[in-house]
């Protein structure tokens, strides 16, 4: 004979083991990737180091910095790269 539960908040078998099933298989259910969401493409420069090698500098880093010297001529720049090789 079955006993009826006079507890009406008690939570029988057949109500526990649906909560318990859902509650292990929300992990599988895939997730949104928060990183692709808002990430922007950031724009990379190559450029000539005196030591003849190149270097990749993000665009933003390349517009914050100072120039130097403007309209160096061939030679100039020549002599400056031999001035790196020099150096090692």
């Amino acid at each position: 004979m079955k006993k009826e539960s006079k507890d009406p908040t008690a939570i029988g078998r057949r109500k526990f083991l649906p909560i318990l099933g859902t509650g292990l298989l929300l992990p599988l259910l895939p997730a949104p990737v928060r990183a692709a969401e808002t990430r922007e493409e950031e724009e990379y420069v190559t450029l000539l180091k005196p030591d003849g090698t190149t270097v990749r500098v993000k665009a933003s880093s390349l517009k914050k910095s100072k120039v130097v010297r403007k309209k160096i001529s061939n030679s100039e720049l020549r002599e400056w790269l031999d001035k790196g090789k020099e150096q090692r």
